[in-house]
């Protein structure tokens, strides 16, 4: 148990790739999911005598997008520098990065975390090109080198040292993650390596208000799981020896997933180490006014608008607003649902005959014979349920089913209704993922629709309780389990297709 009276302080270095067609520097291609190595790779990309780099104008506007929804200031001039150090994934010997005019700094990023709101300050966010990848093949005296990775457009944001916990780490990682995927910027898919994520940990001893004088840099963690265990193992670590009189020395850690702890891999470079220099071969970048002001007006609906507004107008939730938020597509695809949804409704009302009691304060739902609230509450359940354990089970994305958004509303429509239950409403809705299709006609060919005509539910309700005497008694006695009993016997005489809420009314008055 470690000692509340330690504070931990914790910044994050966090590596993006962005979705660019080509390198950061050179034509070649920018593909994360290349199997071949050195595939995508060039003479620039290899640092061949002669060559020279030209900056990607794409990740530019993209790297000045996050930048702007991440509130930073963007300077009207930002340059490139080189960073020197060599190493075998590197072939120039230089890292083509930002120093000291960076494309986005002073900017913050707000999170919630356990009902609370934290404001976490971002120093900066800056491109680079990426390096390439070694590859030590096991049992064997030498490495390989794939430079299908080098040159890929890079975004390396660095936060404040203002995370006090894991949990607000991961709450962090998160929504940042979302952002760059609402923004269109990279995949930031932590398992394919396009954000990584570098933690910085120090422990403050009881009573210190400064920042610690070491730090511990825990190097490229690929999972928000593996980002929360690396900062627990290390709070923890940094706690205990503290506590015997010992100062933690500033190194640079991995993570061992195997063993669940980190290990010791170098001493932590600093700064000069690098040797920084302006590069030569770039020009000086210019952001005018009217451009930003361009990015500005082009920014997507954010994820913490988007919160906000799924919880004000639908009522959700909010862990399904997360769950929804945290799959930009099947937001994007529960949204077009919702649209339809109205579409439906509104179709469904004739303004002219209804005008009066609309204005009258008479509830939409008892005009259509449908509740849109309830519908939306259903589309969500959906889509976060049957919907997306279907997608997952072939790792689809909603718009690439049969599926589409006129026919889920409706078969919610359906179930709302009446016209189906919502038993045979999963069996319509395979259908539909398989092979698509109008889901009123998927219910008249498989024999689904819902008996709720009362006169066929009284016939059945009357043989019931002729046939178990017994079980009448037994309610009339007080005992309510036979009331279900008898709602059963009636569902099965109507072979499961009688409306359980008509059954129910009807049994009760029969029975009363």
């Amino acid at each position: 148990m470690t000692n509340s009276a330690y504070k931990p302080v914790i910044g994050f270095e966090i590596h993006v790739q962005l979705a660019t067609k080509s390198k950061m520097f050179s034509p070649a291609p920018n593909n994360p999911d290349e199997a071949v190595p050195n595939t995508n790779i060039d003479e620039i990309v290899t640092g061949q005598p002669g060559t020279l780099p030209v900056a990607n104008k794409e990740a530019i506007r993209l790297a000045a997008m996050v930048g702007l929804a991440l509130n930073c200031t963007i300077d009207e001039f930002s340059k490139f520098d080189r960073k020197h150090y060599f190493y075998p994934d590197l072939p120039k010997g230089y890292q083509i990065s930002q120093y000291d005019q960076p494309i986005a700094k002073k900017g913050y990023l707000d999170i919630e975390v356990n009902g609370k709101t934290k404001r976490i300050g971002i120093t900066r966010a800056h491109l680079e090109e990426d390096a390439g990848k070694n590859v030590h093949p096991e049992g064997l005296p030498y490495s390989l080198v794939d430079y299908n990775r080098a040159g890929a457009p890079l975004l390396e944001i660095v936060t404040e040292p203002d995370i006090e916990s894991a949990e607000e780490g991961r709450a962090f990682l998160q929504e940042l993650r979302n952002i760059i995927r609402y923004l269109g910027a990279s995949s930031a898919d932590m398992e394919k390596g396009t954000m990584r994520c570098e933690p910085n940990i120090s422990v403050r001893k009881p009573g210190e208000t400064t920042l610690p004088k070491y730090k511990v840099e825990v190097k490229n963690i690929n999972s928000f799981k593996f980002a929360e265990a690396a900062i627990n193992f290390e709070i923890a670590r940094h706690t205990e020896m503290l506590e015997k009189g010992e100062m933690p020395r500033q190194v640079t850690m991995g993570w061992n997933e195997k063993n669940n702890c980190t290990v010791e891999q170098r001493s932590k470079e600093d700064a000069q180490d690098y040797r920084y220099m302006p590069d030569p071969d770039l020009p000086v970048l210019q952001f005018p006014q009217e451009y930003l002001d361009e990015l500005r007006n082009r920014m997507p609906e954010l994820p913490a608008q988007k919160r906000t507004r799924f919880l004000e107008e639908y009522k959700l939730p909010l862990a399904d607003v997360e769950n929804l938020i945290n799959w930009k597509e099947l937001t994007y695809y529960f949204e077009g649902v919702v649209s339809e949804i109205d579409e439906w409704i509104n179709s469904d009302v004739d303004t002219k005959i209804f005008k009066d009691r609309i204005s009258a304060g008479e509830p939409m739902a008892s005009l259509v014979g449908w509740d849109r609230l309830l519908a939306i509450r259903q589309a969500a359940n959906w889509c976060l349920g049957e919907f997306s354990a279907l997608l997952n089970q072939k790792l689809m994305n909603p718009y690439d089913s049969a599926v589409t958004p006129e026919n889920f509303a409706e078969m919610l429509k359906l179930i709302q209704q009446g016209k189906i239950s919502v038993s045979a409403a999963k069996s319509v809705f395979k259908v539909m993922y398989e092979k698509g299709g109008d889901p009123s006609e998927i219910v008249e060919d498989m024999g689904l629709a819902q008996v709720s005509d009362e006169g066929a539910i009284a016939g059945a309700i009357e043989k019931v309780i002729a046939e178990n005497p017994k079980a009448v008694t037994d309610y009339k006695a007080g005992q309510q389990k036979s009331f279900g009993f008898l709602v059963g016997q009636c569902m099965k005489e109507l072979k499961g297709k009688g409306n359980p809420q008509v059954i129910n009314d009807l049994l009760k008055k029969k029975l009363a």
